[in-house]
């Protein structure tokens, strides 16, 4: 499992420009099943997503496909996790 952590580098008017594309980028992933939650920081500063892949270098692949890293708007720190413990309804997530 993964926290990304999103951290935008351009003023608010070029992240605005970029949203709808980013929005469907998020899109792409959710149907894929990578992506199980996302949204922007308070402050917006940034976003946050949880995804889950098999590696990685997966997340990193799939990052470089966001508008958001391809215009240079926004920098990514990739944290790995096992979720050991969850609400029930993410059991389906838990690694013992």
């Amino acid at each position: 499992m993964f926290v990304i952590t999103l951290t935008y580098e351009k003023p608010t008017e070029e992240i605005d420009a970029l949203l709808a594309a980013h929005r469907a980028f998020l899109r792409e992933q959710y149907d894929n099943g990578v992506f199980l939650m996302s949204g922007r920081m308070v402050p917006r500063t940034g976003g946050i997503i949880i995804a889950t892949a098999d590696s990685r270098a997966d997340i990193e692949a799939i990052l470089e496909l966001d508008p958001f890293k391809q215009a240079g708007a926004a920098s990514y720190q990739i944290t790995e996790f096992v979720p050991t413990m969850t609400a029930d309804i993410l059991a389906a997530f838990r690694q013992h």
